[in-house]
Parts: C-alpha cells; sequence; structure tokens
C-alpha cells in the first residue's frame, strides 16, 4: 500500500511538472551525475510470507546521464541510469569464498524537477521525482554461475541544490531515493528493490 502511494505521489508531480512546463518557454540541456549508491536489505515474499534482510549489500555506484527543458522554475527531462552492487550477505551470512553475486539496475526515467530559484543566490533548491523501468540483473559467479533479469516499473524522489558556476553550468548536488516494482517468478516469491543515492553531476544549459 505505502509503495502504491508513492509511486501514485510521484505520478501526480510529474504530471503537475508537465502541466505547468508545456505554459512555459523552455531552453535545453544536458547533464552528467555519478555517485554512491547505497541499497537497502532486500526482503523477500514466498507464498505470503515475508522474509526480511534476506540480501545486505556492499556501497556501489550510480551513474546517470539526461538531456532535458528548463522553464525557469521548472524543469522536465528523459534520464539514463546504472547502478551496481555487489551482494555482501544472504540470509545474515557471508558469501562463501570463491562465490560473488551482484545486484545491477539499468533505468530509464522521465524527472520533473521544480527549482526554488532567488536572484539574490547562486545556490537554487530542488525537489523532484521521476517514473519509468528498470532492468534489474542479478548475476552470480563462482560455483554458482547463473544470471536472471527482469524489467519493472521504477520511481525515484530526490532534493538537491543547483550552484550556478558560470552562465550555462551548474553543479549538482542531491539526493535521490530509487525504488523498484515487484520482480516476482513463477514460483511466487516477490522481491522488490530500494536505494538511497548520493549524487553529484553537472547541467550545461544551451
Amino acid at each position: 500500500m505505502k509503495k502504491s502511494f508513492m509511486s501514485m505521489m510521484v505520478a501526480l508531480f510529474v504530471l503537475l511538472v508537465s502541466s505547468s512546463f508545456a505554459q512555459a518557454a523552455a531552453n535545453p540541456y544536458v547533464s552528467l551525475s555519478a555517485g554512491l549508491g547505497l541499497m537497502s536489505n532486500t526482503d523477500v515474499e514466498e507464498n505470503g510470507t515475508e522474509y526480511e534482510d534476506v540480501l545486505e549489500y556492499s556501497a556501489g555506484y550510480v551513474v546517470n546521464a539526461a538531456v532535458g527543458l528548463d522553464a525557469d522554475m521548472f524543469r522536465l527531462e528523459g534520464a539514463v541510469g546504472y547502478q551496481v552492487n555487489d551482494v555482501d550477505k544472504f540470509d545474515g551470512m557471508e558469501l562463501p569464498d570463491g562465490i560473488d553475486a551482484e545486484v545491477s539496475i539499468l533505468s530509464f526515467m522521465a524527472n520533473g524537477y521544480v527549482d526554488f530559484e532567488s536572484e539574490a543566490s547562486s545556490i537554487t533548491p530542488y525537489v523532484m521525482a521521476g517514473l519509468g523501468v528498470g532492468i534489474v540483473d542479478l548475476e552470480v559467479e563462482g560455483e554458482l554461475d547463473g544470471a536472471d533479469s527482469e524489467t519493472v516499473f521504477a520511481w525515484q524522489l530526490g532534493a538537491g541544490v543547483g550552484i550556478q558556476a558560470t552562465e550555462n553550468v551548474v553543479v549538482d548536488l542531491g539526493y535521490r531515493y530509487f525504488a523498484t516494482g515487484d520482480i516476482a517468478d513463477e514460483d511466487d516469491v516477490d522481491v522488490s528493490l530500494g536505494s538511497h543515492n548520493l549524487m553529484a553531476g553537472v547541467r550545461f544549459g544551451f
């Protein structure tokens, strides 16, 4: 229920930004960013029974590229992201020597932003939300070689600041909470992923 509510709020946010955006003149920009991905422990639901903290992860990395339009207070963009986290523990136990596992997510998102600009400052706080899809891959190497891939709904919420470095260049520091919908298999096992991402990047306006 909570995830459905949050997904609806994200959808409403992007819709409002899009509606306001359509009424304003806009300037194009591109952005590149990278940062630290802190994947939350993964709970697994099997046949209606939930098991907590089944997978635990090491800190990973996130990279993003986006093309967007800036209409002063509002921004709208399409973004591609990639995140990788190694699996550190399974059911509370560290993985045996010789076995490595990682989760990667390739995402395609539509993001909306609200910038709180002030003529008195070069620092602009913002909030953002996004909707899209994530291609989730689980790869295991070693004695249990294997891989699985699923494409699922994805959403994110975030906030940050833009620092005007030059007339056309903005340094972006931000936080994102990125999450996927349920990853289900034929054995009635459901898994969802969530990650706290700390990002730094640059936006180039035209």
